[in-house]
Order: C-alpha cells, then sequence, then structure tokens
C-alpha cells in the first residue's frame, strides 16, 4: 500500500463534501499539473491519502481512499488529464496543521514542507505514521 496527500481548498471541496458523497466517492478532478497527475497514475485501489485544506485550515482533516484508478478527468477534453476517485475513510480526530508539520524534525523532508505547491503528494510510511499519531490516530490501515 503507498500513502498520499490530496489537498483542496475547502471553499471549493471541503472533506465534509467528499464525506457527504458516501461510498461512491469523488473524482479528484481539475488537477492540471504533471507530477500531480503522474502520482495519480501511480495510485492502486486501496492506497489511503490525507486529506488537506489548502487556504483555509491548512490542516490535514481526514484520511481518504483511492477507490478508482487514474482515468479521464471528465472536467476537460484534453486527454492529458486524468485522475483518480477518492472517498472519505474518516475523520482526523485532531487536525494536523502545517504549522505542526513544520515543527515536527521527523517530518522536516516531507513533500507538505517541502513542495508546498503540489496538489497531489506522496507520503511516505514514516510521514503516514507520524502524521497519524499528531492526529490522535492508530497508523495501521
Amino acid at each position: 500500500m503507498n500513502y498520499w496527500l490530496f489537498k483542496s481548498e475547502p471553499f471549493k471541496f471541503s472533506f465534509e463534501d467528499l464525506k457527504a458523497l458516501g461510498r461512491k466517492g469523488s473524482q479528484w478532478d481539475g488537477v492540471r499539473n504533471y507530477q500531480a497527475r503522474n502520482n495519480m497514475r501511480a495510485m492502486q485501489i486501496g492506497d489511503l491519502g490525507f486529506f488537506y485544506h489548502s487556504n483555509e485550515g491548512l490542516a490535514v482533516v481526514g484520511i481518504c481512499e483511492v477507490c478508482a484508478l487514474a482515468h479521464h478527468d471528465t472536467t476537460t477534453e484534453d486527454p492529458r488529464w486524468e485522475c483518480v476517485d477518492v472517498r472519505a475513510v474518516r475523520d482526523m480526530p485532531r487536525p494536523v496543521t502545517l504549522a505542526d508539520a513544520k515543527a515536527n524534525p521527523k517530518l522536516e523532508k516531507m513533500s507538505l514542507v517541502t513542495s508546498m505547491r503540489l496538489s497531489v503528494q506522496p507520503v511516505t510510511p514514516d510521514e503516514w505514521q507520524e502524521v497519524c499519531r499528531m492526529g490522535g490516530l492508530d497508523p495501521a490501515p
């Protein structure tokens, strides 16, 4: 299993919005960055991701799961752009803020800290465990 981080501005699409869609989830559309698209192409069904509220909140607020492999992004006719589908798994008991992540030496190399603009990022297993611990979750899937 691989781990990821998905960023969304909560006024556009929040973790609450994803939870409201239930098991069907939603396509993670609108991504127009090649590295983020390639990250989605690498995803497998069942991979887990942090749902991060960007611009407002600046915090990991939940965990989501990849429920459909990379496919054409239906928000564009351009065949270069693909996305995966994700569904909500659970809330983060204590949101983990960007400030908290930056202050934690164990996360100093995390993409969230080093590549803040990238909307879909890989997360290492050690980073996954540490963010889960900080958020009050058992890191086991």
